[in-house]
């Protein structure tokens, strides 16, 4: 728990930055918008039409889409010397913006709509102007509903907000999505907590504000005024000193599951160690959000997979050739086509495998992944967010005519438990997971050699090769240093025995140091 308490302050005050600018920007649109269409009713179904179409987009979906249409948009701003950043706080301020407009524009239609027209018309017999009436009259009496929209939008914000994590936003999300992979229970409440808490403050200060106008009630609309006064200077306030800052930064990025946080912990530490350079952590990444931030130089230094580079990005087809031979032709298309480096090759693979409950192989006489064909059809496999879509899980399905009763996609950190349960029948698991030893797990013989080779490998952008060769000289230490069972043995730490990332990350270091000694 005091780990993660540590930590609150920045995640808390990063998540009322973006929260705070995303209402701020919304309420902006929205509520002249609504004001407007008043005036002009014939264009009210199609803007909030719109608002509405934006509003049944999965909060995530449209937090994800707005990494690459910053990316293409970023391209052509870098023509004009503005560096435009695909992910992290621009994108997730744009799509809070977005998913905050609905209920603040319609409650300020309804909110005006829902004035007497008696006194509306009372206000022009008595010579008031359009401006008049609606400062003097349509807003005042409408207020409790403009508000109440405001109000929803403010708990819509900061709970969606938690979601921009995956997308390099950091956030009260990042408890929630590490603890989540680490099966860190606390975190994951901390998160939840921090963020109930946060939108519960920020709707009873604009409750507190509108009951202080509409009762004319001087203390409590002073007091509330000031605290929301407070909330905007303090996030503004903090929001600006990082620019103040001076030398360079380097980002680490890390995907969604406890050994990308172990590694990034790792590189962070070897290169703090080693160079004095300051680094910060990205944590929390899609696969492909990642290797597009570290083209775009969005961050500076990440662990992938050879296996991920080779199907996801290369799109190579057919059967990969020999572990050596995919990393030789990984580093050259990456040099080539994107001006990344590949540091250094860890030692060991992750790859994907399927594995199954120990007696439930035996039962069914599996040994192989041909054995399981003959056997799919009445079997469930579940398996990553990404496994379903991947060349991977096509080219096994091709190769060796897979076709299960059911496929179920969930979050890495709930599959081995829906095994064990036998909530599924197979999973795909990742070769380096302390899980399958834990569990004593059967993992399946890829026979016919499908699934590609997935070195661990470092890669460098551009920006950190160009600026700071002597980052990546660092790095390039790290190169056959850990195996399979010392990295089992660490996921293992922090997924069966509660330690932190952090403190795995420390003891391989520690590890890889004794061993180069």
């Amino acid at each position: 728990m005091s780990e993660q308490l540590e930590l609150l302050p920045g995640y808390l005050t990063a998540h009322l930055q973006l929260s705070l600018a995303a209402l701020a920007i919304g309420a902006w649109v929205s509520i002249p918008l609504g004001i407007w269409i008043t005036r002009r009713p014939r264009l009210e179904p199609g803007i909030l039409g719109v608002a509405s179409v934006i509003q049944t987009v999965p909060s995530l979906a449209l937090l994800a889409i707005m990494v690459p249409a910053l990316g293409a948009l970023g391209a052509l701003t870098a023509r004009f010397g503005v560096d435009l950043r695909s992910i992290g706080y621009a994108p997730a301020l744009i799509a809070l913006s977005l998913y905050s407009l609905l209920p603040m524009l319609r409650n300020t239609v309804e909110g005006i709509r829902s004035v007497d027209p008696a006194l509306v018309e009372a206000a022009r017999g008595v010579g008031m102007t359009d401006g008049q009436r609606l400062l003097r009259v349509e807003l005042p009496l409408g207020a409790p509903v403009i508000v109440a929209g405001v109000r929803t939008a403010t708990v819509w914000v900061v709970g969606t907000a938690t979601l921009s994590t995956p997308i390099g936003a950091t956030s009260l999300g990042n408890f929630i999505f590490s603890g989540l992979a680490t099966r860190n229970d606390t975190a994951v409440l901390v998160g939840c907590v921090a963020a109930a808490g946060l939108a519960l403050v920020l709707d009873g200060v604009i409750r507190a504000l509108e009951v202080g106008v509409r009762e004319r009630r001087r203390a409590l609309t002073a007091g509330a005024a000031l605290g929301l006064a407070l909330l905007f200077g303090y996030a503004a306030a903090t929001f600006a000193l990082p620019w103040q800052r001076t030398g360079p930064i380097v980002r680490i990025g890390s995907k969604t599951f406890t050994e990308q946080y172990i590694l990034a912990d790792l590189l962070g530490r070897q290169i703090e160690d080693r160079t004095g350079a300051t680094t910060r952590a990205v944590p929390s990444l899609g696969s492909t959000v990642a290797f597009d931030a570290l083209a775009n130089d969005d961050i500076d230094v990440y662990v992938d997979y050879s296996g991920t580079i080779w199907a996801t990005i290369m799109k190579r087809p057919g059967l990969p050739p020999r572990r050596q031979e995919v990393l030789g032709e990984v580093g050259r298309y990456l040099e080539a086509e994107h001006g990344v480096t590949l540091a250094a090759a860890l030692g060991f693979e992750n790859t994907y495998a399927l594995a199954m409950r120990p007696e439930h192989a035996r039962a069914l006489s599996l040994r192989r992944i041909s054995d399981l064909a003959r056997k799919a059809t009445g079997l469930e496999i579940g398996g990553d967010y990404e496994f379903f879509q991947r060349e991977e899980w096509r080219a096994l399905e091709r190769r060796y005519g897979l076709a299960f009763g059911a496929e179920r996609s969930m979050d890495p950190a709930l599959m081995y438990g829906a095994l064990v349960n036998g909530e599924v029948d197979v999973i795909s698991a990742f070769s380096t997971d302390g899980r399958i030893a834990a569990f004593d797990l059967a993992v399946l013989e890829d026979d016919l050699g499908v699934i590609p080779p997935y070195d661990a490998i470092v890669l460098v952008g551009p920006r950190l090769l160009r600026e700071q060769p002597e980052v990546a000289t660092a790095l390039r230490e790290l190169d056959g240093a850990i195996d399979a069972p010392t990295m089992r043995r660490m996921n293992l730490l922090v997924d069966g025995e509660g330690e932190s990332p952090g403190e795995a990350a420390r003891r391989l270091l520690s590890l890889v140091r004794e061993e180069s000694d």
